[in-house]
């Protein structure tokens, strides 16, 4: 038992404390919570706008060009694997940039939007009819009705997922 503990300790002491190699690592943690944050906030930007384009359909139930375009984007971007992404806009896309942490985050603000886009949409549609017709008896007009009383109810309702899309989001920067 005692043999265990010394090579145990031995092993951490090489992976950790020689050579200052903890600060390395804290390095790593600072770069993946970089990484994150912003590709959440440009996630959820992307998302956002998604949703409501996802939603724009007539009156008369026909998809409008916004709609498909949304929907190219969520099941294409979807549908592929994020080291796929990540490989396109590195080597591709910036081919040229220096920056990798940067590439990072637009690759993966640009996954996190197909995914927070659906879940904005399933929240906005998740809020009762009855409220669209309370915000229009009071004289809102379309966007004030989105804005003053659905978007709230639905960011109550989407607030878990969002969350859990945060962690999926910050376990997927291994990849990087």
């Amino acid at each position: 038992m005692q043999a265990w503990f010394e090579k145990t300790a031995k092993m951490f002491d090489a992976a950790f404390i020689s050579g200052d190699r903890w600060k390395l690592y804290l390095s790593g943690l600072g770069v993946t919570l970089e990484v994150a944050f912003f590709s959440a906030i440009l996630g959820m930007i992307i998302g956002t706008i998604l949703a409501f384009m996802k939603l724009s359909v007539r009156r008369n139930g026909k998809k409008t060009i916004l709609t498909v375009i949304a929907n190219i984007y969520i099941d294409v971007i979807r549908g592929t694997p994020s080291v796929l992404q990540l490989m396109i806009m590195w080597f591709i896309i910036f081919s040229n940039a220096k920056n990798g942490v940067l590439v990072a985050i637009l690759s993966f603000g640009v996954n996190s939007g197909a995914y927070v886009a659906e879940i904005f949409r399933s929240g906005i549609m998740s809020i009762d009819g009855g409220q669209f017709e309370a915000g229009r008896s009071l004289g809102f007009n379309y966007v004030q009705t989105m804005r003053y009383i659905v978007m709230p109810q639905a960011f109550k309702n989407v607030l878990p997922a969002l969350g859990n899309e945060f962690i999926v989001l910050l376990k997927e920067t291994s990849v990087a």
